[in-house]
Order: structure tokens, then sequence, then C-alpha cells
């Protein structure tokens, strides 16, 4: 691994990308991000869901969102959300389709308050992927197949080493992905796509659930 893989001037840009930027990817830039510190390594994937307002699905507003152009008075759930500024690096529609919102190379808004492997503010050294779904609802299978094809490509981009939770890094804070996001079977598809052993992912503490014993949660998480 290299200090920040590259940041003040990367090496040639691997088949697909520009720079930061995954060519198939639809590009919604957000104005929300930074540089990243001097010596950080993005090594971290950071798996996050969302859905605006929470548990519908398909619609425009977590683009806008990402975008600061949601419109606050559009539902009342968006009063608890009221004037945040965050993104991420991708999004991940229930259909696969994939959106982009900051340069890889940049550091977007999606991990706050956080530490995983003894390192703190993983926003440093991350690259957050948003799954639209909802807190103990299931997820699409077109959203593995996706997030596989995606590691892989950010694989060939940075030295990725590890996969979390944004439940994982901000354990009692944040609980997305959630219980109905499947692990195991992300770790089968890494194994067989990627050569990923076990000791890239975390240790699943809850079962995956979507079912009637495990309902969705009120709320969605950025």
């Amino acid at each position: 691994m290299t200090p920040a893989d590259g940041l003040s001037g990367h090496t040639a840009d691997p088949p697909g990308w520009q720079g930061g930027w995954l060519r198939e990817a639809r590009h919604c830039p957000s104005p929300n991000f930074g540089p990243r510190p001097a010596g950080a390594v993005i090594d971290l994937v950071v798996l996050h869901s969302i859905s605006l307002p929470p548990g519908r699905y398909g619609g425009p507003e977590v683009e806008q969102f990402f975008g600061n152009r949601l419109d606050w008075d559009a539902h009342p759930y968006f009063d608890q959300i009221r004037g945040m500024e965050v993104s991420s690096h991708f999004f991940i529609r229930r259909d696969g389709e994939l959106v982009q919102f900051v340069d890889t190379f940049e550091r977007a808004w999606h991990a706050g308050r956080s530490c995983w492997r003894g390192r703190e503010n993983c926003n440093d050294d991350s690259i957050g992927i948003e799954l639209e779904g909802l807190e103990g609802d299931s997820f699409e299978a077109p959203q593995y197949q996706r997030l596989i094809r995606l590691m892989r490509q950010l694989a060939q981009r940075h030295p990725l080493r590890h996969v979390a939770g944004h439940e994982h890094i901000a354990p009692g804070r944040k609980l997305d992905p959630g219980t109905g996001f499947d692990w195991a079977h992300l770790q089968q598809l890494a194994a067989a796509d990627l050569g990923w052993d076990r000791g890239y992912f975390p240790e699943v503490t809850h079962p995956r659930a979507n079912g009637p014993d495990h309902p969705p949660q009120d709320g969605a998480s950025a």
C-alpha cells in the first residue's frame, strides 16, 4: 500500500476510470466533500443503507439530498434531516443502477464519528457506498451484483483491504445497512469473484433477517 494511493498525482488510470471517477457510473457531483489528509491510505469500504422518505424507493430524493437540493418541506420526515450536508462516493439503487457523487480520491462525508481496526475518522481513508434500502429490509440481487462489480473496480484504483458497515464503524450510533443485509452472501461473492477471504470483513453478530419476526425499522441512515 502506498500513502494516499497517489493523492498528489496518482498513477495511470486503470481501465474504466478517469481519475477518481468511474466512467460507467452516472455522475451526480455533490458539493459535500473535502481533501483527504496527507498520508491517508484508501483501503476501507463502508456500506450504508438509505431511502428517502424511509422505505420509499426509486425517487430522486437521495440524489437531491446529497446535492443539497432536497425540498425540506416535501415530506414530514425531512424535518429530521433539515440542513444536513452529507454525501457518499456511490449509491446503488434497487435495480443495480450506480450513481457516483464524489471523486474517490476526495473525502466524502458519510461516516461521521467512527473507528475501525484502531483508526478513527473513517471518512479519511474510506470509500462510502450507499445501498438503496432500509434497516431491517432485504436488498435486491442486482444490488449485490453491482456491489461486487464496484468493489472489483475500486480494487483496481485503490488498495482495498477492509469492508465494514456503518453499524460496525459507529456501533451504538448507527445501525445500517442493518439485519436485512446478507453479509455471508457478500463474502461468498467476494471470495469467488475477488479472491477475498473473511479477514476483509467484519465479524457479523446478527443473523440476516427479512421476515415477519424482524420488521423494518423506522428511519433511514446516511
